[in-house]
């Protein structure tokens, strides 16, 4: 998920079409390292977005604008001053690199018509926006690199400009059969960085999907593949960068089947063949979609990082106390010997001489010999009342544990869930009932001045690929909803086996599900588990009049006496959420 050099190539092509011949009409720089271009061009207003961030760096079309500061930087009135009423000559990209020239020709101050260059580099941490005059000299940067930071290049004004070397790599375009078996085949590593370390604008994905395409393993050493494998690969690159010099660019975003953004490029990556894989008409369309899909994820998890928390550490807490309980109910197992010495010492202690230390009697159970231990300071019939006294107590404590460990069970049982669907939560207002069953169970307190939250989440909602409808609780209280308020007797019921996980409910207006049905039911089980990242999940399904709520029992916990199993897949890919 980077800005590689055929993703820049797919941008320069969109960029020329649109903005060549366009007069920019407004610059600001909303934030340090970032610019946004209004421009007037022939099909209407353009607006591009230019971000030279470390961690994030950018550029695309957008139609979303921000606002401007108060006071404009310095770097962002000096472009006003050389830009502003300037018309975009050309867009280039210098071979493969990732780097784009905007060459803009305006007025000066005595009304001559001159150039200046808009160099764009994004290169992860050492992005920036460098500003040159006709002869390629800095007269401003974004970002000031000096010596001390960088022995490589200065970025300062005054200073030619020059692309750093990029360290011995190839030039995808111009790299013969010769020169790319001997540079990629003659690294002993594998095969998919063979291939982004030798050549210029490679990413590890093109990488991996040009292995793909290829059918090589990108992950084997490149000591592993023979003369042919290696003309192949070389044939196969060679069409890869004619689509490229031919502009045939397919962007596509992939996501998974919960619409999870996974990767994006300017090619079809066939490689995700099992994933969902969307096409776009332009890269700045997908650019702009796939992060604000990242940013939508990643605002979600830390909306929810205090709540993960609470649940982390009460999880420990309770496995620690579970542990504790079982290892004392363990220790009481064996309170029947206590009862046993007691009966067989009232039945033969009158053998037993004054001050014995132990007495070795039958055991009238088994007819085994037992050695049973003494206080010699007690009498026979005192060391049976101790035992059966032990015995007594060892009840009653076996008692009390038996109902605190099973109510400790449940404890972690319902938290293990909650981190679950806290792991599979997209939306904001998914959060609101998770943050309820905390508060309800004890884990967190609600302040009284709080006001509960609407509850606007819904349960997920399938077609199979029949078109039965299936439902998806996201929550432990929307499992109790969907299961015994939703559906109906005839209903089929879906749950991942001995895990937590989501109740499925299969609808199909009363007719009875065909086998297709029942396996993309049993799927959306298996992906909305705590197995959803294993290759396969074992499913009980079964009608929904079978499952009940014991009372008392905490939110999604059911139990069914009878049921059938299936073992699946968690590839929902094919199904279409409603």
């Amino acid at each position: 998920m980077s800005f590689d050099g055929i993703t820049i190539a797919a941008l320069r092509s969109e960029l020329a079409r649109n903005l060549t011949g366009a007069r920019i009409t407004k610059i600001i720089q909303p934030e340090k390292d970032a610019l946004i271009l209004t421009m007037k061009a022939a099909s209407g207003q353009k607006r591009l977005l230019i971000s030279a961030n470390g961690g994030l760096p950018l550029i695309y079309l957008t139609k979303n604008n921000r606002p401007a500061p108060a006071q404009a930087p310095g770097f962002c009135m000096l472009l006003r001053k050389h830009m502003g009423g300037g018309r975009i000559v050309s867009v280039t990209q210098p071979g493969l690199e990732r780097i784009l020239r905007f060459e803009i020709e305006h007025l000066d101050e005595m009304g001559d018509l001159c150039r200046k260059v808009l160099t764009v580099e994004l290169m992860g941490k050492h992005s920036n926006i460098i500003f040159l005059d006709d002869q390629d000299q800095i007269i401003d940067s974004i970002k000031h690199i000096s010596l001390q930071t960088s022995s490589v290049r200065e970025v300062l004004p005054g200073r030619s400009y020059f692309i750093p070397n990029t360290e011995g790599k190839s030039d995808p375009f111009t790299v013969t059969g010769e020169e790319f078996k001997e540079h990629v085949f003659k690294k002993p590593v594998n095969l998919g960085k063979a291939l982004y370390t030798s050549l210029t604008g490679i990413s590890p994905v093109i990488a991996d999907e040009l292995c793909h395409r290829a059918g090589l393993d990108s992950s084997m050493s490149t000591a592993s593949f023979g003369e042919m494998d290696q003309i192949h690969l070389y044939s196969i690159f060679r069409m890869l960068m004619e689509d490229v010099q031919q502009e045939q660019f397919t962007p596509v975003l992939v996501t998974d089947g919960a619409g999870k953004p996974v990767e994006y490029a300017a090619l079809d990556l066939t490689m995700y063949h099992d994933l969902n894989r969307q096409n776009f008409e332009s890269v700045s369309t997908l650019l702009e979609d796939f992060y604000a899909m990242k940013d939508r994820v990643s605002r979600i998890r830390q909306r929810s990082a205090d709540l993960r928390h609470i649940v982390s550490v009460a999880t420990d807490r309770v496995s620690r106390k579970l542990d504790l309980q079982e290892k004392q109910l363990k220790d009481t197992e064996k309170r029947d010997k206590y009862r046993i010495w007691g009966e067989l010492l009232n039945t033969y202690g009158y053998s037993s001489p004054p001050g014995a230390k132990s007495i070795t009697v039958t055991n009238y159970y088994d007819g085994t010999q037992m050695e049973i231990p003494l206080d010699p300071t007690m009498t026979a019939q005192e060391n049976a009342a101790r035992y059966f006294d032990r015995y007594a107590k060892q009840k009653r404590t076996a008692q009390a544990l038996d109902e605190q460990t099973r109510q400790t069970r449940e404890d972690l049982e319902q938290l293990l869930s909650i981190r679950t669907f806290l792991d599979m939560t997209l939306e904001e207002e998914d959060l609101v009932q998770v943050r309820d069953e905390l508060a309800q169970a004890g884990y967190i307190k609600r302040r009284s001045s709080e006001k509960k939250a609407k509850v606007v989440s819904r349960p997920y909602h399938y077609l199979s690929r029949d078109g039965c409808d299936i439902y998806v609780g996201k929550n432990n209280y929307q499992n109790d909803e969907l299961t015994f308020k939703f559906a109906s007797a005839k209903d089929w019921w879906f749950h991942a086996k001995k895990m937590p996980g989501s109740h499925v409910i299969l609808h199909c207006g009363g007719a009875m599900p065909s086998d297709g049905a029942f396996e993309d039911a049993a799927r959306l089980a298996a992906y909305y588990s705590a197995g959803r990242d294993a290759e396969k999940v074992e499913i009980d399904y079964v009608q929904r009049r079978e499952v009940k709520k014991p009372a008392g029992a905490k939110p999604g916990f059911v139990v069914y006496y009878t049921n059938y199993s299936m073992v699946i897949d968690t590839d929902i890919s094919s199904l279409k959420q409603v």
